[in-house]
């Protein structure tokens, strides 16, 4: 009877293992809703290349682009994938029929339950078509804005807090003059000199249409908004080179860990939102001088320099923990709850998790000095 028994467990625990193994197939085409303060329907096609598990997914009530999985893994029932564009990850237990995965979506401080079930051609969700691709404005364009209001930006903010452009529509909010000038001629705002101390203290709300039609590149942008400077700021200033302290950015030892962008468009994408232990700063289709642009007016006390010889567009995103010398002493960190792992430091993120060296060190900058500006004429 005893061995009648062990026998009987035996074959249970076979047929078991062997259900598993039928159903254990992750390929195909995943769908489930998120419910984030809104809900959010998520589609996940899964696929093998060469042996490998491939994946993608759309957040079809947000738009038709693709977001690449960049690590994808079925270790037994646990399922996983990361997205590194946009901070995400996604761990469930895959059902013993291989219909269901019930698991967590982490993006950002707090975790969102999500059960993917697998799609059939009667249940599944329409992907949209992507969209056509932006109109783009000459390249031999050199455009003004064709109407620009500037208006004061009284909310007690203390850094720029929106730079964006809207199809054809420009707007900025909470930007000092000295944020305007600093992007517009690609500085940190140390290597503006000679300047009153409105220039970055008083804040504007600047909105604007170009006057030739098309998507602007970046350097059109920035173009337009150096005219605006001049007219209704009567900006004048030279250059100069001085020796500055500055940060320097290379490839690290191993080579850059970096993602061809995906994105379809002239313009950069430059976003950061919290995350466990510290902040998110995530670049899509933006170049290195992109990156280091926003890294020295938004974040750092000095210059940075680009030196990485990297000439692409790419998507990327890496957490950190920002000190009190950046983001002007105003952290849009808080202090982090108890039991929270810090996350690194800004030069051990960018080395860990991009594999690019940031290293401070003493070199010729260039600078604008200031001869006149004043406050803005009316709208």
């Amino acid at each position: 009877m005893k061995r009648l028994m062990l026998c009987i467990v035996a074959c249970l625990v076979l047929l078991g293992t062997t259900m598993l193994a039928q159903n254990s197939d992750i390929t195909g085409t995943w769908q489930g809703t998120l419910k984030a303060g809104k809900d959010l329907r998520l589609i996940l096609v899964v696929s093998k290349d060469a042996g490998k598990l491939k994946a993608s997914m759309y957040s079809i009530d947000q738009g038709a682009m693709p977001f690449k999985a960049s690590t994808v893994s079925l270790d037994g029932s646990t399922f996983k994938f990361s997205i590194d564009m946009i901070g995400g990850t996604y761990e469930g237990k895959l059902g013993p029929d291989g219909k269901t995965i019930t698991g967590t979506w982490t993006q950002g401080p707090t975790p969102l339950p999500l059960v993917l079930s697998r799609a059939t051609k009667e249940t599944a969700w329409e992907i949209p078509a992507p969209p056509p691709p932006p109109k783009l404005m000459p390249a031999n364009a050199d455009p003004s804005f064709e109407v620009a209001t500037i208006k004061p930006n009284d909310t007690g903010a203390t850094s720029m807090q929106q730079l964006t452009l809207n199809g054809r529509n420009f707007q900025t909010r909470a930007s000092s003059l000295q944020d305007l000038i600093a992007f517009s001629y690609d500085l940190q705002p140390k290597q503006i000199v000679g300047a009153p101390d409105w220039i970055s203290k008083d804040r504007y709300d600047v909105a604007g249409v170009p006057d030739v039609e098309g998507a602007p590149n970046p350097e059109q942008m920035r173009t337009m908004i150096r005219k605006l400077l001049a007219d209704r700021f009567q900006l004048k200033f030279h250059h100069e080179k001085r020796d500055m302290s500055a940060f320097v950015l290379t490839a690290a030892k191993g080579g850059e860990k970096l993602t061809p962008t995906q994105m379809n468009g002239p313009l950069p994408g430059i976003g950061m939102r919290p995350a466990t232990g510290g902040l998110t700063l995530s670049v899509f289709n933006g170049t290195l001088g992109d990156f280091t642009g926003f890294l020295q007016t938004m974040v750092l006390d000095r210059p940075v320099v680009d030196r990485t010889d990297l000439k692409g567009k790419y998507d990327f995103s890496f957490t950190f923990l920002p000190d009190d010398t950046q983001f002007n002493g105003h952290s849009p960190v808080g202090k982090l709850a108890d039991g929270v792992e810090p996350a690194p430091s800004l030069t051990e993120a960018l080395q860990q998790q991009l594999g690019l060296k940031m290293s401070a060190e003493r070199t010729p900058v260039d600078v604008i000095v200031i001869d006149h500006v004043e406050k803005p004429s009316p709208n």
